[in-house]
This record gives C-alpha cells, structure tokens and sequence, in this order.
C-alpha cells in the first residue's frame, strides 16, 4: 500500500521531470543542444526518483540514471529495457556543463541537434513508464 506521503513526495519529483522535459525542448527548439542534453538528463533522473519516493524510499544518493533504471527495475521489468538509455543520458550531466570535461572549447560546441533529441526522446521513454506507476 502506498502511503499518501509516498504518493505526494513522489508526485512532486515528477511534477519537476515534466517541467525539465518541457525546459529541454525549449532549449532544442532554441538551438541550445548542450542545455537540452542535460535537462533531458534531470527529467530522468527527477522522474526515477520519484518512483522510488513512491515505493517509500526515504534517500537517494545518485544522480546517476542508470543507477536509477536498475533499482527501478525491482517494481518492473521494462526499466531494464532501458539501462542503455540512461547510459547515455549519464553521460550529459557533467559533460554538457563543465568546461573542463572536454581537450579544448566549451561543452556547448560539441553537443548536436541529433544528441538533445536522442536525448529527449531517452528521457520521455522513461517518463512514459514511470507515470503508469501514478496512475494505478
């Protein structure tokens, strides 16, 4: 049974992975691939966690979407389909923002049209699943 605690803690994580999917599509619209990565990045991390909330989870340490995909994976199967996914979008939450990441030049230079729309669609699959779990 879920707790109404549960249920309000969890809500409010995925209510701000709506709002990070929405500011990353604003950003590919915008051309600001770099940003749009990393946002997509924060939707899944935000909206995983909220799972987690959901099934009581008290603290959550990582940041890390495959991390998260994995302990996701104990309340469904199908969050093990999509480990490369957040593979991926691990990858843009340091690279995307620190100058330092990359030999030479700002993040910004290297990020894509077709890397933050990769990017979005990774996160809105792993959106889709977690909001079955608020609607049961």
């Amino acid at each position: 049974m879920i707790s109404m605690g549960n249920f309000e803690e969890g809500l409010r994580w995925l209510d701000q992975a709506e709002a990070d999917l929405k500011t990353a599509r604003d950003c590919l619209e915008s051309g600001n691939y770099y940003a749009s990565s990393f946002f997509a990045q924060q939707s899944a991390e935000k909206a995983l966690k909220g799972l987690l909330y959901l099934k009581g989870y008290r603290a959550i340490i990582t940041h890390s979407v495959m991390e998260l995909l994995e302990e996701a994976s104990k309340f469904s199967e199908v969050f093990k389909e999509l480990i490369d996914y957040g593979r991926e979008l691990d990858r843009h939450y340091i690279a995307s923002r620190y100058p330092n990441f990359y030999p030479s030049g700002a993040p910004y230079k290297y990020y894509t049209k077709e890397v933050a729309s990769t990017c979005i669609n990774y996160a809105e699959s792993i959106l889709r699943e977690v909001r079955k779990f608020f609607q049961r």
